[in-house]
């Protein structure tokens, strides 16, 4: 069986993924990073009433005319008014009212000046300079209007949308909900942390690093553990997961050796499987697999080869179901500071740290068994198949995870 390339795999992937139709409401202050499923039109203007932008007076501008610091205008102050408050009465061309920011500006005002600027002695306001129609004054509506459109389904609720919404008096939202993710790694030898280390056994890193990267998204997947190494008991808990989860996310089992089960689990789950073994390394052996609407992946056991696959293939899952394009990641160029010694007669993803000035440094261990370098690795170089060995300063493509 000749592998496909990760383009097939991603594009596969892709056509058996579908995007989260399914809604929720959310109170507003859990909603961010969530995404729109509602159209968000202003419901009123905002401001919802002319306002003022600074401590100071309100008058008719028509009272200040020809005012001067040598002959200043003279009004007489009638009331005030905080923020919150509201002057109900008429102001008449010659008297003022002392506002704070953000209040009200009565009817029959129509320009404010700051505090700093008066001179005020008993209740007369003492205005050394003309002041313009609408000097200083905030419009009613001038930051939206009445049915304008806030936000369209679809958006990704930002801190600034939440602000903005909030402003418009929504308590709550709807949004999509998010898939509903299985993760679980197989093998016999992997022990949890916290438990007693026995000889020949490891412990398990696959499933809390990619717990916790999918955390770092946003998602809450459903942490299962350890599947057995035998491939009933494994594929009766994958059948029971598949009836409320979108994904099915598991790592180990897929290769070629003695307890490499999840072939025999994919078939014992009448699964169809959409591919195994992918042109790439490390990583090669993932399984992709559809059972009803539910999508698998299985990854390699490995710790780095099943972080590379699960970045550079299940993320483009995830951003499909989540209806959110930000869990992609980012391609670009980059240059190399330091080589790469090894001939790559197939496609090789290396583990590398990006700067923003556009330094690539690759970590010395690259092996998928290994973890190190895996804490500052923030990238990868994608290296093309028939590539010779990477010299510093080569320009090279870069995944900006």
């Amino acid at each position: 069986m000749q592998d496909i390339s990760l383009e097939q795999a991603i594009s596969m992937l892709l056509e058996h993924t579908e995007a989260i139709g399914e809604t929720e409401t959310v109170p507003l202050l859990e909603a961010a990073g969530r995404i729109l499923a509602e159209e968000v039109r202003a419901p009123f203007p905002q401001p919802p009433f002319d306002r003022s932008p600074l401590d100071g007076y309100t008058f008719a501008a028509a009272a200040t005319d020809g005012a001067t610091e040598e002959k200043p205008a003279t009004l007489c102050i009638i009331g005030e008014e905080c923020a919150g408050d509201f002057f109900h009465g008429t102001v008449a061309c010659g008297e003022a009212v002392r506002l704070m920011t953000g209040a009200a500006i009565p009817t029959g005002c129509d320009c404010v000046i700051r505090q700093e600027d008066v001179r005020v002695e008993g209740d007369t306001l003492y205005v050394p300079y003309a002041l313009a129609p609408y000097e200083n004054y905030c419009f009613k509506g001038e930051d939206m209007e009445e049915g304008a459109l806030v936000a369209e389904a679809g958006a990704k609720i930002t801190s600034g949308l939440i602000g903005l919404l909030a402003s418009l008096g929504k308590a709550e939202v709807r949004v999509y909900q998010k898939p509903h993710i299985f993760l679980a790694s197989t093998g016999d030898e992997l022990k949890m942390p916290g438990e007693a280390l026995a000889p020949g056994k490891i412990y398990n890193s696959n499933l809390y690093l990619l717990a916790a990267r999918l955390r770092e998204w946003g998602f809450q997947p459903r942490v299962y553990g350890i599947l057995p190494d035998d491939a009933a008991l494994a594929a009766d808990a994958l059948k029971e997961a598949a009836a409320s989860c979108d994904l099915l996310l598991t790592t180990g089992g897929v290769s070629v050796g003695k307890k490499d089960i999840m072939h025999e689990v994919r078939q014992r789950m009448g699964a169809e499987r959409l591919f195994w073994r992918v042109a790439m390394k490390p990583g090669a052996p993932a399984i992709a697999y559809r059972t009803g609407r539910t999508l698998g992946v299985a990854l390699s056991g490995n710790p780095f080869a099943a972080f590379a696959t699960f970045e550079m293939m299940v993320r483009h899952v995830l951003a499909k179901a989540s209806r959110d394009p930000s869990v992609l990641y980012r391609t670009g160029r980059g240059r190399l500071a330091n080589g790469f010694a090894k001939v790559s007669p197939g496609r090789r993803i290396i583990r590398a740290h990006y700067d923003e000035d556009g330094t690539v440094r690759l970590f010395e261990k690259n092996a998928s068994g290994v973890l190190a370098g895996l804490s500052d690795t923030n990238a990868f170089v994608d290296i093309p198949a028939g590539s010779p060995p990477l010299e510093p300063g080569e320009e090279v493509t870069v995944i900006r995870l």
